[in-house]
């Protein structure tokens, strides 16, 4: 792991090219609780990226990981954490890069596509589908699940699952309880319509959080929705179709 400083953090990155040499870069942005670990090395996205021929490119955000903390709601809006990500391709010389997010990444992605859009060569939203214009459930009770002192009094099932995945992962669940307040953010269906990079949305089809990726395809100028078949919002991330899906969208869309 590298590092980089930008906005008051650490923030902890990898970085890998692939055995070919120069490959065009993707950035990877991971969601709510995990890491770049969790979201990007683990279910195997730098291997399927560099055999590919792609420089593979993620850091853990503002709050999570290796990376420093905050416990201010404030500190962890979409367009914060976006800033994040545009300072990293800064950062490593990049002028623009496939950008691919998952879920809570996903919603970051979609706000650097507007406020950096020349460093955003194309979009890939993993695990959020219309849920980026409607929201994405009710988080008070996960908020409140990280932050119980005996995980055993928490009543709400997706509380007690983020609870269990963040002690998993060795969180600072005070951060994670900031980080889900403040990184809620919505977006217009207007402003959904102003992103005009080409947009592959995959979503599973037993996913219970993201959202119809059809209908948030419909609102842009160029996005393409992919089903995930038989995958929810935990395992979607890892799926061989979603990764071949994603290689082929890139083959489309050359930097």
């Amino acid at each position: 792991m590298q590092f980089f400083s930008h906005d008051g953090f650490d923030l902890a990155y990898f970085d890998r090219q692939p055995a070919s040499g120069e490959g065009d870069p993707v950035l990877m942005i991971h969601g709510f609780a995990s890491s770049h670990y969790v979201n990007w090395v683990s279910p195997g996205w730098f291997k399927t990226l560099n055999d590919a021929g792609y420089r593979a490119i993620a850091f853990d955000n503002r709050g999570h990981g290796s990376s420093s903390k905050s416990y201010h709601e404030a500190d962890y809006t979409p367009a914060k954490m976006a800033s994040d990500a545009a300072a990293l391709l800064d950062h490593l010389g990049i002028e623009r890069a496939h950008v691919m997010g998952y879920s809570m990444g996903a919603r970051v992605s979609a706000f650097m596509a507007l406020s950096n859009p020349d460093k955003v060569a194309t979009l890939v939203f993993g695990g959020l589908g219309i849920g980026l214009v409607d929201g994405v459930g009710d988080w008070d009770p996960i908020a409140d699940a990280l932050l119980a002192e005996d995980a055993g009094t928490i009543g709400h099932a997706r509380g007690r699952s983020f609870r269990a995945f963040a002690d998993q992962t060795r969180s600072d669940r005070r951060a994670l309880a900031a980080c889900i307040v403040g990184s809620r953010a919505s977006m217009s269906e207007e402003d959904v319509a102003r992103i005009a990079q080409p947009t592959l949305i995959a979503v599973g089809t037993k996913d219970d959080i993201g959202g119809s990726p059809d209908e948030l395809a419909a609102l842009m100028p160029s996005a393409k929705a992919f089903h995930i078949e038989g995958r929810d919002h935990m395992l979607a991330v890892g799926d061989k179709s979603f990764k071949q899906r994603v290689l082929e969208f890139y083959a489309e869309y050359p930097l």
